[in-house]
């Protein structure tokens, strides 16, 4: 399909693996490259840009194959990884509803589920690509629980830590905010049996 893309607009939406009802739908120029892609998802879901960060080729199945990385990491890699900067997107599209899965900050563990669900030889010159076109749900906090628990629990743990360690409020808060396995961020999804065939 990568040959056939003449001028082609691609929309991807871009899930958060816990709640598929948060997703941001994205639209970016098959020429442009994946480091555009990373910068335009966690500007979408209001995250910092100072973490390590990963695509990984995908099937139907989210079972994550080559890696599209931001860096060369102190990993073990079954294959070379790609580099964000010198990936065109257009170069690891194979199917019509491509997916990839996006994993930022890799002890917090953020996981980002992405689907090709558009293609448009339409562009318009009233859009700067790449762009968020639609934003749907409340998105996480990157270093706080609202996502997981709800806007009141975030309100409630604030309050508790301003306190300090009154009634152990506090000391508690800050031994459980920090753990990412707590909430199974930890957690890899699928097998990471397959090799480079997606």
């Amino acid at each position: 399909m990568a040959t056939s893309l003449a001028m082609a607009v691609l929309k991807f939406r871009v899930y958060l693996e816990e709640d598929e009802s948060i997703y941001r739908d994205i639209v970016i120029k098959h020429t442009q490259h994946f480091i555009d892609l990373h910068r335009t998802i966690l500007t979408a879901y209001e995250f910092d840009n100072k973490h390590q960060a990963t695509f990984y080729r995908s099937n139907d199945s989210w079972q994550r194959g080559r890696e599209i990385t931001l860096a060369v990491y102190d990993k073990a890699y079954k294959a070379p990884p790609l580099m964000m900067e010198d990936t065109s997107i257009a170069s690891e599209i194979r199917d019509t509803n491509q997916r990839f899965v996006y994993e930022y900050d890799f002890v917090k563990g953020w996981v980002f589920l992405i689907e090709l669900i558009n293609v448009s030889k339409e562009e318009s010159s009233k859009i700067a690509y790449p762009a968020v076109s639609r934003k749907e749900g409340v998105g996480p906090m990157q270093y706080g629980t609202r996502g997981l628990l709800g806007p009141k629990f975030a309100e409630m743990e604030e309050k508790y830590d301003l306190q300090g360690n009154e009634d152990g409020f506090g000391e508690e808060g800050e031994e459980g905010t920090g753990s990412s396995d707590e909430f199974g961020f930890g957690e890899a999804t699928g097998t990471d049996t397959a090799g480079d065939d997606y």
